[in-house]
């Protein structure tokens, strides 16, 4: 028997399958087995390690100013990040060569630096040419080295999204008379969202992981950073980074969650897979025109 997308398994293929289930499993948890006994074997599961996370001091003074200072850098980034990859992703696909140009050599220039060296120019240029206070000095440099570079990231996103259209749609679009800014607007881009919402948000995920660096190396006190501080006070590293963990992986799945959400909500608003445009519509794009990209 054979379904759509693959031929149905053969008793053979079945009992494989099943002995490989097996084997993974026993592995899986002869590898924890082997991780809890390092970490009792170490004193890292006493409860003495554990103990500093129960008491609501060490929420108020240390994880708490940590985390919102990782949810500001991040939210910030994303605010700024989202609609200039757009306006870049946008940019490369312009008609103009000058403009393509300068969009393709923006994207390309900053997509190819690591993000943490951004951060380290940054921190360098505000020392030297703003003056901005050396307290504040460290969140700018990451959320400049955070938009600058998942900017381009996601320029790359929006420019693949549209692409991914069939040209039928922005042929269609022009023989009703839109022009090129319009047909961006009004029946590329609306399409091309929910297919570029997977990949955005998987940006959007690594700017929250990646507020981390500036806590390393750029003394921004972020979640790591205070964490790293109340490890050291505490003697209680790898108990610290857990929760560390856990908390990032919350976060990430929160976002996740509501992106997967927005999504679906998206999907069932639209019924059709074509974008439609009202006679009123049409009336006010003749009247009041629309620019070229």
């Amino acid at each position: 028997m054979t379904s759509l997308l693959y031929d149905a398994q053969g008793p053979r293929a079945k009992r494989r399958n099943i002995l490989y289930s097996v084997l993974f499993t026993a592995v899986t948890a002869l590898v924890m087995w082997w991780v809890i006994s390092s970490l009792a074997e170490k004193n890292q599961l006493d409860w003495e390690k554990w103990k500093p996370f129960t008491d609501g001091r060490t929420w108020s003074t240390y994880i708490w100013p940590g985390l919102e200072n990782t949810l500001i850098a991040a939210a910030l980034a994303m605010v700024i990040a989202l609609p200039l990859g757009a306006i870049l992703g946008i940019a490369r696909l312009s008609d103009h060569r000058l403009v393509r140009g300068v969009a393709g050599t923006i994207v390309e220039f900053f997509r190819a630096i690591p993000v943490l060296v951004l951060m380290l120019f940054a921190t360098a240029a505000y020392a030297e040419y703003s003056g901005i206070s050396s307290d504040d000095r460290p969140l700018y440099a990451v959320v400049t080295g955070l938009v600058l570079y998942n900017a381009s990231v996601l320029a790359e996103i929006v420019r693949a999204g549209i692409l991914s259209l069939p040209k039928g749609q922005s042929e269609a679009a022009m023989a009703i008379g839109l022009r090129k800014g319009q047909t961006m607007r009004y029946v590329l881009l609306p399409q091309s969202v929910t297919a570029m919402l997977p990949a955005i948000v998987s940006q959007l995920v690594v700017i929250v992981k990646d507020t981390a660096l500036g806590g390393a190396l750029l003394t921004f006190p972020e979640l790591m950073s205070v964490i790293s501080t109340m490890s050291g006070y505490y003697g209680n590293t790898i108990a610290s980074f857990v929760v560390v963990a856990l908390i990032f992986i919350a976060l990430n799945f929160a976002l996740t969650t509501f992106a997967g959400w927005l999504e679906a909500r998206m999907r069932r608003g639209k019924k059709s897979t074509g974008a439609t445009i009202s006679a009123d519509t049409l009336k006010t794009l003749d009247a009041g025109g629309g620019g070229t990209v």
